[in-house]
């Protein structure tokens, strides 16, 4: 696999039973990129990220992180490696900080040096004031901008989130965004965003649709779309027609 890029994905399947989960998913997210994957409830996006951060054993087919081989190097992939679930993990019984020195210490960073990242990144996610608080007192908004700081207290070079933003309001979504987009404008992070909200997507990004397990399109989001149609429609009509792996 091309060490040039952030993530290679090649040729993974997976399945559940007989169920086919994944079948030959190739995908790419270069470095420096932000890379939207889009997909209905079931296509398979979850799946794929279990895969990527060894949740689930890889049963067919290759993934590199940053030149890493997940199956040869898992360590050395994973640790630069950033991962936001859709699911909330953050500890609600304790405070921000005691979140995140915990996952510093799991990385096996200092006490010492955890506490100057964690101030950094509280700072660059808009929530330094709240570094005492319970989790529990947050929003969902400032929960998730928590999750995404505890995500990068081991300096990974890419971060994947799986449905960010489901269940959080207009504000809090543009929070979210703005923030991981200026973390790959900024920093050169790059990203693999999961997400059926079309809002979130921009013209100019890189994009993969993924259903029932394949890649039916993959290209920059404004060239997926044909005849002047939106990035919805377009969607709407790949995931309609009988999947096929794109080219």
């Amino acid at each position: 696999m091309s060490e040039s890029a952030a993530l290679d994905v090649a040729q993974v399947s997976h399945r559940f039973g007989t169920r086919s989960a994944l079948a030959d998913v190739a995908l790419r997210v270069e470095r420096g990129h932000f890379t939207a994957l889009l997909g209905p409830n079931g296509a398979g996006k979850t799946t794929l990220f279990s895969v990527i951060t060894r949740l689930y054993a890889n049963q067919e087919g290759r993934v590199s992180i940053l030149g890493h081989a997940l199956d040869r190097e898992p360590s050395r992939a994973l640790a630069r490696l950033g991962v936001v679930f859709q699911a909330r993990t953050l500890d609600t019984d304790l405070t921000v900080a005691q979140n995140l020195l915990y996952h510093a210490s799991l990385h096996g960073i200092t006490r010492r040096a955890a506490k100057a990242r964690i101030a950094t990144l509280l700072d660059r996610v808009g929530l330094a004031d709240r570094r005492d608080d319970k989790v529990r007192t947050l929003s969902g908004g400032q929960s998730r901008r928590i999750e995404i700081a505890r995500s990068l207290v081991h300096e990974p070079r890419l971060l994947l989130l799986d449905e960010p933003t489901v269940g959080l309001d207009l504000e809090s979504r543009a929070d979210i965004v703005r923030i991981v987009r200026a973390l790959v404008r900024e920093e050169g992070l790059s990203v693999l965003w999961a997400t059926h909200i079309f809002e979130e997507i921009e013209a100019g990004d890189d994009a993969v649709i993924l259903h029932k397990g394949r890649i039916v399109a993959r290209g920059t989001a404004g060239s997926i779309a044909q005849g002047g149609e939106s990035l919805e429609a377009a969607f709407r009509r790949l995931v309609a027609e009988p999947p096929r792996q794109a080219a």
